[in-house]
């Protein structure tokens, strides 16, 4: 996967995470639903720094024929 389409799919898990971000009331969340929440904000954040820094060369797979 080349850098413009990684920064574009990056861009997006940013935008979950912000929309899902909005959802959550400030504090530690006391119920299960805002654990929830606050679980997608972080895989949200997570994937975006994958596909954006691509850590372990997941995403732009070597063996990988295009």
């Amino acid at each position: 996967m080349d850098s413009q389409k990684r920064l574009i799919v990056a861009g997006l898990w940013i935008a979950v995470a912000v929309v899902m971000a909005t959802t959550l009331d400030l504090g530690v969340p006391s119920s299960v639903s805002g654990a929830a929440r606050l679980f997608v904000v972080v895989l949200a954040l997570f994937l975006a720094g994958v596909y954006l820094l691509d850590p372990w060369n997941v995403v732009s797979d070597p063996f990988r024929q295009e």
